[in-house]
């Protein structure tokens, strides 16, 4: 089995004994799900193809998990200051003088990992590169700073004002609220039904947070860890009732679980649609094709997405129709109910 990603193919050469290593951050790549090492990763659909296969994988913030081992590799991601936080926790949690590889590719600025190596005090050494990549190699330290400085909290502003918002860069719109989030937002007060609503995809909390406010009983989730981390802490920070939980889509809300039958007046959704530099409209397409089976009869589906989307087919497969509410060029919010 070989690797598919550029980063894979540079490691697969490597001579280096990686059993017992920790994989950090990785993309999905058959040579890696099948080889040695365990995963360390914020996302959950990944830690569950790894846990399919039979193979350890943890989230950054699970409790009582033990981070031994021989080394780690830190898969450096787009957002440099998210691979900060990687390095600061890395640093937090494995024991001092641990192996610590950073490999990523130079579009993604793999190279700027020098600088920041050199400014957190650690020393580097560059092990290898190929395919446009580039792998270091350093030790953990003790550092100064804890991970926990990287989480910043910011006040929303128009119709969210008010709001303090928790935020952490690996969630989306990192420090800000962005355009679309708040186009939807606009919309809700004329349309968002009471009852049980859910924020799908939640990021830093901002929906969950407006709508817990206005009343409503609040069901939040996200793949993402450090989006479930940022809406508990932005609900907690506003003295905001809600459950929010880790789901690819709506997998934790099927099955065994404590959500199993539940159904709500409403879904809200910014949903994703990128996956690193690529387009994927995957996780969307889910969302909207099994809406209709955990809304109530009359529910609705309110979501914002880029204005050039093409989400008008599958909501008329899901719905049999559905409306524009909002339309500024750039986003588009659209509404279908369930018959």
């Amino acid at each position: 089995m070989s690797a598919e990603t550029p980063v894979c193919q540079l490691l697969e050469r490597q001579d280096a004994d990686y059993r017992g290593w920790w994989w950090v951050a990785p993309p999905r790549d058959a040579w890696l799900e099948g080889g040695e090492g365990r995963l360390i990763s914020a996302d959950l659909a990944v830690r569950q193809a790894w846990q399919a296969r039979g193979r350890e994988a943890v989230s950054p913030f699970a409790e009582g998990s033990s981070l031994q081992g021989p080394g780690a590799v830190l898969f450096w991601p787009k957002a440099h200051a998210l691979g900060e936080w990687w390095l600061l926790w890395l640093c937090a949690s494995l024991p001092e003088g641990t192996p610590l590889q950073l490999i990523g590719e130079h579009q993604g600025g793999i190279k700027r990992v020098l600088k920041v190596l050199a400014a957190l005090g650690l020393g580097c050494r560059k092990l290898d590169s190929a395919r446009r990549c580039t792998l270091f190699e350093t030790r953990t330290a003790r550092l100064p700073l804890p991970p926990e400085a990287v989480w910043t909290q910011f006040t929303a502003e128009g119709i969210a004002e008010g709001l303090t918002l928790a935020s952490h860069p690996g969630v989306f719109g990192h420090g800000k609220l962005d355009e679309g989030t708040l186009l939807l937002l606009e919309q809700l007060p004329a349309r968002l039904p009471a009852g049980e609503v859910l924020d799908m995809g939640c990021g830093d909390g901002i929906l969950a947070a407006w709508m817990a406010r206005e009343g409503r009983d609040v069901t939040a989730v996200d793949v993402s860890t450090f989006a479930v981390e940022a809406a508990r802490r932005t609900l907690r920070a506003n003295e905001l009732a809600g459950e929010v939980l880790e789901s690819d889509v709506y997998s934790a809300l099927k099955g065994e679980t404590a959500q199993e039958g539940k159904r709500f007046d409403a879904i809200i959704s910014n949903p994703p649609f990128h996956l690193e530099r690529a387009i994927d409209y995957g996780p969307a397409a889910r969302l909207i094709q099994q809406a209709p089976e955990h809304l109530k009869p009359g529910g609705c589906l309110i979501l914002v997405a880029n204005a050039f989307l093409p989400y008008a087919e599958p909501l008329e497969r899901a719905f049999g129709g559905f409306e524009v509410l909002a339309d500024n060029g750039r986003f588009r919010v659209y509404a279908a109910t369930r018959r």
